[in-house]
C-alpha cells in the first residue's frame, strides 16, 4: 500500500516532466533521463511512455495505467490533460496508526481496492502533522478517483460538515467509516455500537457482576453517544439502575489510549466497579494496568471486557475478551460502495451497520462475591 502521497522515498518534492510536441522529438538529456526511468518502473518502452504522456491512441489501458502509476512512485506530477485519467487511485484517511484496528482496516481497505485494480493511497494524521482537510487537499490534488475516511471529522459531532459538501460539489466520491452525521450526504459504514455494549453488559450480569463500568473517549463523537445510549439501556434493563445514575456514575471519559484506559478505570475502581468495559482494546490493556497497580488480579478480582478484537489482542495476559468490530466486512462494504459512487451508481444517504461479535477470553470471570455461591 501506498503511504502518504508524497514522492519518492527520498523525499524530495514532485516534479514536473514534460509533455513532448507531437511535431518535436525530445532533445534535452532531463527528459530523455526521465523518461528511461519512467520506462524502466512501468516496464515499456520509452516509446510507449512517450504515447502515453502525449494521450495518443494505440496503448492498451493496462499498459498506459503503469505508466501512470510509475509517474506516481518517481514522484513525477502527471500532465494537466492526465490527470482526471488517475482513475486508479483511491484515497484512505485515518486519524493514526498505533493502535492496531486501524492498520487492520486499512490493510482489508488496500486488499479489496487492489483485488478491483485500484491503487489505495494512505494518508495518516499525526499529532502536529497534516489535518484531515490538508491531506484531503492532497489526495485531491493528484486526482484520486474516490477517498474513504475512516473515524474522521464527520465523527465529531462539534465539527463542520460543510467540508464534505464541498468535497461532493468537486465532484469526488467518498465515503466515510465510523461515524454518521445526518448532515452528510454520503454512505457511511459503522458497527453496530449499541449493540456491542448490550453484548458486553449481558456477558458481565450473567457472570454475577452487578458494577459495570464503561470506559470510552470524548463525548462529541458519535461512536461515544452510541456506546452510551447501549451501555445504559442495557444496565437499566438488567441491573434496574436509574439511567442518570449510571451516567453519571458508571461512565468515564477519557482518551483512546493505553493511558486512557487506566485513567478512567482508576476511577470506576473507586466507585465500586468489578467489571469495566472498554470503548478499544487499547484503552482495556490500560484497565488491566490499572487494576494490577491496585494489586488486583484480571479477571479474579476484577473483569474487563475490550472492544475491537484488534490484532495479537489473543495473546496478552491473560488473553482479552473483546467485542470483535467486524472489520473485513465492513472494508469490503466500505470499497463496494466507493466503487459504486465512482462508477455513476451512488448509494443513497445512509448508513450500513454491521453487527459485532462478544469473543469470550481469559480477562472476564464471575463476580468476586459470586464464585462461592452454589
Amino acid at each position: 500500500m501506498t503511504q502518504q502521497p508524497a514522492g519518492r522515498s527520498t523525499g524530495r518534492p514532485r516534479r514536473p516532466i514534460g509533455v513532448q510536441v507531437s511535431t518535436r522529438p525530445v532533445q534535452s538529456t532531463p527528459v530523455t533521463t526521465r523518461l528511461a526511468d519512467i520506462a524502466a518502473q512501468a516496464g515499456v518502452s520509452e516509446a510507449t511512455v512517450s504515447r502515453v504522456l502525449n494521450g495518443k491512441p494505440g496503448v492498451a489501458a493496462p499498459t498506459r495505467q503503469s505508466v501512470l502509476a510509475a509517474l506516481d512512485v518517481l514522484g513525477y506530477e502527471r500532465p494537466v490533460r492526465l490527470r482526471q485519467r488517475s482513475a486508479g487511485l483511491v484515497g484512505l484517511i485515518t486519524p493514526e496508526l498505533e493502535n492496531p484496528i486501524f492498520p487492520a482496516l486499512a490493510q482489508v481497505i488496500g486488499q479489496a481496492l487492489t483485488r478491483q485494480g485500484y491503487t489505495p493511497v494512505l494518508a495518516t494524521q499525526t499529532p502536529g502533522g497534516s489535518t484531515e482537510d490538508e491531506l484531503t487537499e492532497m489526495l485531491v490534488d493528484r486526482g484520486v478517483a474516490g477517498i474513504i475516511y475512516v473515524s474522521g471529522l464527520h465523527a465529531d459531532t462539534t465539527a463542520d460538515m460543510q467540508r464534505y459538501e464541498q468535497l461532493r460539489a468537486q465532484g469526488v466520491p467518498f465515503v466515510l467509516v465510523d461515524g454518521f452525521s445526518p448532515k452528510v450526504q454520503a454512505p457511511f459504514i459503522s458497527p453496530d455500537d449499541r449493540a456491542a455494549m448490550t453484548l458486553a453488559v449481558t456477558h458481565l450480569v450473567s457472570l454475577g457482576h452487578t458494577r459495570v463500568g464503561l470506559a470510552l473517549g470524548p463525548k462529541r463523537f458519535v461512536p461515544v453517544q452510541r456506546k452510551i445510549e447501549g451501555f445504559v439501556r442495557a444496565v437499566q434493563e438488567q441491573l434496574g439502575l436509574n439511567p442518570e445514575t449510571i451516567e453519571t456514575d458508571l461512565v468515564q471519559h477519557s482518551l483512546y489510549t493505553l493511558e486512557g484506559g487506566q485513567a478512567a478505570t482508576t476511577a470506576l475502581i473507586d466507585r465500586g466497579c468489578t467489571a469495566i468495559v472498554c470503548a478499544s482494546d487499547m484503552m482495556a490493556l490500560g484497565a488491566i494496568r490499572a487494576a494490577r497497580q491496585r494489586g488486583l488480579a484480571v479477571p479474579q478480582d476484577i473483569s474487563v471486557v475490550g472492544f475491537d478484537d484488534s490484532p495479537l489482542i489473543a495473546f496478552t495476559d491473560p488473553p482479552l475478551t473483546t467485542v470483535r468490530k467486524p472489520v473485513p466486512a465492513m472494508g469490503q462494504a466500505a470499497v463496494r460502495t466507493l466503487l459504486e459512487e465512482i462508477g455513476g451508481t451512488p448509494a443513497p444517504h445512509s448508513e450500513f451497520v454491521f453487527m459485532p461479535e462478544l469473543v469470550v477470553r481469559g480477562s472476564t470471570a464471575s463476580a468476586p462475591g459470586d464464585r462461592n455461591r452454589p
